[in-house]
């Protein structure tokens, strides 16, 4: 795969020998490869196998010069090296970094995921001020088939639009599937009004506006206007106002309360202030049929969500920023809508068992990367790798911004040994791929939030942090190895970048080389399993935070547990066991999710969850929590029960009027023993005989 670099007209010093030796490939240094020697570019793009350009700025530029170079069949992958690291005031010690850069950029695209897609006819809802919505129509009724839902306001004389009036019930849907619920309350019907302005004219509590409805708190009842439109007809007091719906391909929302609180609202609706043209833009372009990613895959058999109505771990559902993940407790599952979903990622990363992994791109390929990045760069020769982990939209501008900052010297620029990665969102990383990152060779792992996420992402990220922090602590690596860093501005990122280099963490001897699994869980265990290996300390058990701990055990109040078993048909994962042979609840560590589905089940309230990660070998050994003597039935001595369930359960009915005497005892056998019992005996009343 051959790479093609540039210095940008000897802006930055390039060590074109060292990087070549770390790609295992001769690579020529231009200075003006998008001018003057783009003939070596053209070149290399006849030859058939993928190139890759260092350079971003000039893509454009590129695809043009691709479509003129006659033979030209090979792809072309971009790379970022410049902003991103030669044009900091420490590029000359920057070539470990940039080689990881060029590195990244050679592996293979992402498998296909399955799409989800929308179909818009280009009809459009506009809901607000009668006057604000026409004006706002009149910028789009060229592409689009605008109906009004009017606010007040006064409208125009001259109807160009349907307007629609009344109370507004709901609104639910997303791009190409809205659906308004409303109630015309309201006499009158602003199909049949000619804005003949008769009414306002006769009215004399002007109660009624140039949007045609009537102010029923201040009409009185005189009924001129009813008098003023009897040719028309389109007032009527007495009318019964039924409930109408209608479908919409997309929706602008004029009024100060959006009609979607959610951090996220569904695609195709716009709330709009009136001022930013971008947003008509946006809309002006929605009619077609569009595609996006399954962002994520769900696997039921997997889920901690509920089992028997009983809700256990809910992260998911409370994360979500686009309510796109609903409970379905009664099937033990969640549900997510992925018409809702716009693929941040954060229920994948507060999610303990791996029920929901993210699907663009998947964790082995993200983990890919992330090992591709780190050992190149300690093979260059680098050293306190950090990773700074940004989204693909104002994190990465940020970091161009940070980039330019530096060439002007009005910034340091991005450090030499932080290397940046850009993700579809910055919550779609959890504490799976943040330690494998660790024990690849990491330093440390940077998440920049910039603003733009849901407050809730922010806390679900610092819980995750905790926990992996704690983890690392616990094995004795100190230092501050998991960090989020809040930037909106250049010179804020460049301040917070700056700061890193102020703590040293302690790390593995050796760099992982494990693949990262499609399970999280197996991900988890074999990045924990190499920590613990090198780790300066290995305590029995690490305490975690109980918020988000991914690990844990379960402590049982031997004098509440009867040994129902309620807690092991609940348990998800299959860390709570029972014994065929003998009374026994048996517990093994390593598949507790600490979901809370077994303390909320228990009957008894003999179940406290106790986050932590057991180090010793017991961790995956089944153990014994509770057992009991099996109780035996007193007419052929077979054990059907425990003696503290039978003794309980005799205990509450023993006062109960069904349960005197033989009916009593009767609870002292087996199944089988009970019903030969009761026909048996010859005072009992059976159903023959009525």
């Amino acid at each position: 795969m051959p790479t093609l670099i540039c210095d940008c007209n000897k802006t930055m010093p390039l060590q074109a020998q060292r990087l070549g030796a770390a790609l295992g490939e001769e690579l020529p240094l231009h200075s003006s490869l998008c001018r003057r020697e783009a003939p070596a570019f053209q070149q290399a793009i006849r030859g058939g196998a993928e190139v890759v350009v260092a350079c971003t700025q000039e893509k454009k530029l590129f695809a043009e010069l691709g479509t003129q170079t006659e033979g030209a069949v090979s792809p072309v992958r971009f790379v970022n090296i410049r902003e991103t690291g030669g044009w900091s005031r420490d590029a000359r010690e920057a070539t470990p970094k940039l080689a990881a850069l060029l590195a990244a950029a050679r592996l293979p695209e992402p498998e296909p995921v399955p799409t989800v897609t929308y179909k818009s006819s280009g009809r459009l809802l506009i809901i607000g001020r009668l006057d604000d919505a026409e004006r706002a129509a009149a910028l789009v009724e060229d592409v689009l088939d605008v109906t009004l839902f009017t606010q007040g306001g006064a409208g125009a004389q001259e109807r160009r639009y349907p307007v629609l009036g009344g109370r507004l019930d709901g609104l639910t849907g997303w791009l190409g599937a809205f659906q308004l619920a409303w109630t015309p309350a309201n006499p009158i019907d602003l199909d049949l009004c000619t804005r003949c302005n008769a009414c306002v004219a006769a009215c004399p509590e002007s109660a009624i506006g140039l949007d045609y409805q009537i102010d029923l708190a201040r009409c009185t009842g005189h009924r001129a206007c009813v008098k003023a439109c009897e040719a028309v007809g389109a007032i009527d007091f007495n009318r019964e106002s039924e409930p109408q719906t209608e479908s919409f391909d997309l929706v602008l929302d004029l009024r100060g309360q959006p009609a979607f609180a959610q951090h996220a609202p569904p695609q195709g609706y716009f709330h709009w202030d009136g001022r930013d043209l971008r947003t008509l833009l946006k809309l002006r372009e929605l009619v077609g049929e569009f595609d996006k990613p399954r962002f994520f895959v769900y696997k039921q058999k997997l889920c901690a969500h509920s089992r028997n109505e009983q809700v256990g771990c809910n992260a998911c559902v409370e994360i979500c920023s686009a309510q796109a993940i609903a409970s379905e407790k009664s099937r033990q599952q969640i549900k997510v809508n992925p018409n809702l979903c716009v693929g941040c990622g954060a229920c994948t990363t507060v999610c303990p068992t791996g029920a929901l992994t993210y699907a663009y791109p998947r964790a082995a390929e993200q983990g890919l990367k992330l090992r591709t990045l780190l050992a190149t760069y300690l093979q260059a020769g680098g050293r306190d790798g950090t990773l700074l982990l940004h989204s693909q939209e104002k994190g990465q501008a940020l970091v161009e911004a940070l980039g330019r900052s530096a060439r002007l010297g009005q910034a340091h620029g991005v450090p030499a040994n932080v290397i940046p990665v850009a993700l579809f969102h910055t919550a779609s990383t959890g504490v799976d791929l943040w330690l494998s990152a660790i024990a690849y060779g990491a330093s440390q792992v940077v998440v920049l939030v910039t603003g733009e996420e849901a407050p809730q992402y922010l806390e679900g990220l610092k819980a995750q942090m905790a926990v992996a922090q704690a983890i690392l602590h616990g094995l004795g690596y100190t230092g501050t190895h998991l960090e989020l860093l809040h930037a909106d501005a250049p010179a804020a990122l460049d301040a917070g970048l700056r700061s890193l280099a102020q703590t040293r963490q302690l790390l593995p001897r050796q760099p992982a080389r494990f693949a990262v699994a499609p399970e999280k869980r197996g991900t988890l265990e074999m990045a924990l399993d190499h920590l613990i290996e090198q780790a300066p300390q290995r305590p029995e058990s690490i305490a975690l935070p109980p918020a988000g701990s991914p690990f844990g055990s379960i402590a049982v109040d031997k004098d509440r547990c009867t040994l129902c078993m309620s807690c092991v048909s609940a348990c998800p994962a299959s860390a709570l066991q029972d014994n065929p042979q003998l009374p026994q609840l048996r517990f093994i560590e390593k598949n507790c999710v600490q979901c809370g589905l077994c303390a909320g089940t228990c009957p008894e309230d003999a179940i406290t969850l106790q986050p932590r990660l057991l180090l010793t070998p017991q961790r995956r050994e089944a153990r014994v929590l509770n057992e009991t003597k099996p109780y035996a039935c007193v007419r052929c001595s077979k054990p059907f029960g425990t003696l503290k369930a039978i003794e309980a359960m005799l205990g509450k009915l023993a006062g109960h009027s069904m349960f005197q005497g033989a009916a009593l005892e009767r609870l002292k056998m087996c199944g089988d023993c009970r019903v030969i019992d009761i026909y048996s005996a010859e005072n009992e009343s059976k159903i023959t005989h009525l």
